[in-house]
């Protein structure tokens, strides 16, 4: 019984839903977050990522963090979910996204050790 590799019945994916005014994240992808109390937004335009930045409510970082920066996140059992609108906008515009079209955009995320953030690939999703 030692030699058997047990196999999942699916790769679960991180995966990002961008919607007209907010982000959700599935499980997968949650499981980074869990202990974040606020999370930083951040753009990088010329490469097409977002990084989600889950800070704690006791970390040292959270106090130099002015109060425009810093976004609430609800977090779920099987999701969770960032609401900002303009900063929805900012990525519509910028990837050519159109809500009116189509309800909901899914994007592949990872986690970046060295960004301590998860990180949204919009060039990897169904748009």
């Amino acid at each position: 019984m030692k030699n058997f590799e047990w196999v999942s019945r699916k790769k679960v994916d991180e995966i990002a839903t961008i919607y007209d005014s907010n982000i959700t994240l599935n499980k997968s992808a949650t499981s980074y977050l869990e202990k974040a109390y606020i999370v930083l937004l951040g753009i990088d335009k010329e490469r097409h990522l977002i990084a989600v930045k889950p800070i704690r409510k006791g970390d040292t970082e959270l106090q130099y963090i002015p109060d425009e920066q810093r976004h609430n996140i609800t977090i779920k059992s099987s999701y969770s979910r960032i609401s900002n609108k303009r900063f929805i906008e900012e990525i519509a515009e910028l990837m050519n996204l159109d809500f009116e079209k189509k309800h909901y955009y899914k994007f592949e995320a990872f986690w970046s050790d060295s960004e301590q953030s998860l990180i949204i690939d919009l060039d990897k999703g169904d748009n």
